[in-house]
């Protein structure tokens, strides 16, 4: 992961977590185009039918920081509420923040220690006369697993090995998510004014000043995509 953003409602109203979840939609799409890889490591649901409260956004790729700058900020919403059509308010806003990495959990081959046990289960009387049950552990932090699918131990571990790497990615995620609830802060610092980027209406379309900056930031996507294939 090389950069982790936050889009966040703050202490926003159904309005401002409809705008977290297009916004969402829109930062997917463009770090597409741009050849990113973009992967959504976590989302907290809104208490509307398809809106998110907050979202994380892990972004991987050669000026993956560059793209995230290019969001980083206030989002801005004209448009009618679709919650409380007798509302007012015709201006919402929500923030886009950087989240700092944790130090995550190494995982390398040879710091896995593997052990073979007997088998339990069903089976018959000969599934406990063979140790094809493997047990791996992550040494470095303890994490283990048990594979005893199969009566070969070879394929057991792995077995064991693969499922050993899928906890330490949770292992992982639980970190970045420990240290969003840290960062906590995001969610009092959206900024009224001062845009990065702003939308309108339902369509959640470009407005005259978001489109005049397109300019600017089709010439970023295009100096990512020559960085890229140079």
């Amino acid at each position: 992961m090389d950069t982790i953003i936050q889009i966040t409602a703050g202490r926003g109203p159904a309005e401002c977590t409809w705008v977290v979840a297009q916004v969402l939609k829109k930062v997917l799409e463009e770090a597409q185009d741009c050849s990113l890889s973009a992967t959504v490591i976590d989302r907290e649901q809104g208490n509307e039918n398809g809106t998110i409260e907050s979202a994380l956004v892990a972004l991987e790729g050669k000026n993956a920081a560059e793209f995230a700058a290019s969001w980083k900020g206030t989002i801005q919403w004209i448009g009618q509420s679709q919650f409380r059509k007798m509302h007012k308010r015709k201006n919402w806003f929500i923030g886009i923040f950087e989240v700092k990495k944790p130090k995550q959990a190494a995982f390398h081959e040879k710091e896995i220690q593997y052990q073979a046990m007997r088998s339990s289960g069903a089976g018959g009387q000969n599934v406990n006369k063979v140790s094809s049950a493997i047990r791996a552990t992550h040494v470095p932090t303890g994490t283990s697993v048990v594979a005893m699918d199969s009566r070969s131990q070879h394929q057991n571990k792995k077995l064991a090995k693969e499922r050993l790497f899928e906890k330490l990615e949770v292992v992982n995620v639980e970190l970045i998510k420990r240290e969003f609830q840290k960062q906590w802060m995001n969610q009092m610092q959206i900024e009224r004014g001062n845009p990065v980027r702003t939308f309108k209406g339902t369509d959640f379309k470009k407005t005259k000043e978001e489109k005049n900056n397109k300019t600017d930031r089709q010439r970023f996507k295009k100096e990512l995509k020559d960085e890229i294939y140079r």
